[in-house]
């Protein structure tokens, strides 16, 4: 969930080396190129084709999601914020002017650059759309996962929270504040660790004995900085990463289910099942209520009807499922077939379940463990669970939502890397190295001018056209476009280019230390600390 780097890969250039890949740094919604992907949020993950994502992790595309926004910020509109998990409440809380929140965390382990003003740029967007927006410090992680004494800490969180304010940041408005020092984070990271264990960390993050037990920790520690926003109410929350915090993501959606009171689902019988077996039910049930409109659908019905259905000697787990399903359906006999809302109780003191079964209105049916209640909605018992929760000290926390853009280029080409300074444009570079660094970058144009000319330049794959579609263009689309455009029609030559991006680079930097300057006055006004290593 922390914003640390931003890798990827590079192309091409007339003055200078290096074979061209098939990142797309243009337009493109669809994710590029076509490769493998591998996911670590402490690694140096690179990704040459964001569409896997959606199949292999269930990454939604978001191009769809552009046009639900009134006014989306031209990372959207480019492409350059590409995925999402379930951004859509967010959109619906934000259009309807409901309560929503955004969040992300820095490791301070070096200096803010251009990478990271992507995820700057998301949290400060959803803070002016309405939002209540979280900057944290993991300054947890950084000392546990990567050896950084408090000092170099101190030194780089006060980086951080210059520039994000300088960037518009609106700090009375928003929440700063550091894991260190965050009391409730961590008492909260306790209660989700009890619903964790070393087996399912091990997993997702390819833990071993060697792992040190803070560094688990500083992963809980996340969770609670994810769920965080939720603790004085439910509400739809984005947390704007890059790909390679995704595992965060999932877990912390997981424990945001584990620790609820209740879960709810729904249900066609008095029995349990699982989804395929859910889903099995559900399609014999509608099947038979079209055929039978008028008549009591029954158990024994759908079982009949799904046995008609077994192949003979099928063995494979959709035929075992069908197995189990009528075995199950069978039992039940001549219990009325009805779809209806199950509440379960999972963690719900007995006072919690008591108050939930006099709060669900209507026909109900009460279990040891469950009730089941024929007249509400599925929305309806999630709002009420989560309401009776929160009523009786439980949590009614939302499933977190996300954000994913694209890592930038590399200046040099490879990945964009904080230990190469070359590669990268810190946020705290002299103007003038700016500049410089844009004249050497690496770019996606062709062997020579008159190449160049007949063929057009690729922009795609171009670390110096991805600084105008990531910063340099600013909210100006037609510039962005007109770049590109011209690129690809053989009308843009590189050094031309370079030296209108390294001027512009020049002049963003110019007037960002400027605000950074401005700010750095008040810092003593804020509610976060940068002596964190003088009270250890």
């Amino acid at each position: 969930m922390t914003d640390e780097s931003s890798d990827s890969t590079a192309g091409d250039t007339p003055d200078g080396s290096g074979e061209p890949n098939a990142e797309s740094a243009g337009y493109r919604t669809d994710g590029g190129a076509v490769d493998d992907v591998a996911l670590d949020p402490w690694g140096s993950s690179t990704v040459s084709d964001y569409r896997k994502l959606f199949e292999q992790f269930g990454i939604e595309a978001f191009d769809q999601m552009v046009d639900r926004l009134d006014d989306p910020h031209y990372l959207m509109r480019r492409g350059v914020i590409f995925g999402h998990r379930n951004y859509r409440d967010v959109a619906a809380a934000m259009a309807e002017g409901e309560p929503f929140a955004a969040l992300s965390g820095f490791m301070p382990t070096g200096d803010p650059h251009i990478g990271h003003k992507l995820v700057f740029d998301e949290i400060i967007w959803h803070q002016q759309q309405g939002g209540d927006a979280y900057a944290l410090i993991a300054d947890l992680e950084a000392h546990s996962a990567r050896g950084l004494t408090w000092e170099e800490i101190d030194e780089h969180a006060r980086d951080y929270i210059l520039s994000l304010l300088a960037l518009g940041f609106d700090p009375e408005d928003g929440r700063l504040y550091r894991q260190s020092t965050n009391r409730e984070v961590q008492d909260l990271a306790f209660e989700l660790g009890i619903e964790a264990n070393f087996s399912e960390l091990q997993a997702i993050y390819d833990f071993d004995g060697e792992t040190d037990v803070s560094h688990m920790q500083s992963v809980v520690t996340q969770m609670a900085d994810i769920l965080y926003p939720q603790l004085d109410g439910p509400k739809p929350t984005v947390i704007p990463v890059g790909p390679d915090q995704d595992p965060h993501i999932r877990l912390s959606r997981d424990l945001a289910a584990r620790v609820q009171y209740f879960g709810v689902t729904e249900a066609y019988a008095s029995f349990e099942a699982d989804d395929a077996e859910r889903a099995l039910i559900a399609d014999a049930y509608d099947r038979l209520a079209e055929r039978h409109p008028d008549e009591t659908i029954r158990c024994s019905d759908a079982a009949n009807l799904l046995e008609g259905e077994r192949e003979p000697g099928a063995t494979d787990v959709a035929a075992t499922t069908l197995d189990s399903t009528i075995t199950m359906l069978k039992e039940a006999g001549k219990e009325p077939l009805r779809p209806r809302v199950r509440i379960v109780d999972r963690n719900a003191t007995e006072e919690a379940f008591e108050a939930f079964i006099e709060a669900v209105d209507g026909e109900k049916r009460v279990y040891d463990e469950h009730i089941d209640t024929f007249d509400l909605s599925r929305e309806e018992a999630e709002a009420l669970s989560r309401e009776v929760a929160i009523d009786h000290g439980g949590y009614g926390f939302l499933a977190p939502t996300s954000i994913y853009h694209r890592f930038m280029t590399g200046l040099t080409g490879g990945k964009m890397s904080s230990s190469i300074p070359a590669s990268h444009i810190s946020l705290l570079d002299d103007p003038e190295d700016g500049y410089d660094k844009v004249k050497s970058a690496t770019t996606g144009g062709r062997e020579t001018a008159e190449e160049q000319r007949e063929l057009g330049g690729e922009a795609d794959e171009c670390p110096v056209y991805e600084l105008y579609a990531y910063l340099l263009a600013g909210d100006d689309d037609e510039f962005a476009k007109e770049v590109y455009d011209e690129c690809v029609g053989g009308e843009r030559l590189c050094g031309d280019c370079k030296e209108q991006a390294a001027r512009l680079m020049e002049e963003f930097l110019e007037d960002h230390q400027e605000k950074r300057a401005e700010w750095e006055e008040h810092l003593d006004e804020l509610d976060i600390s940068f002596d964190v290593a003088e009270h250890r």
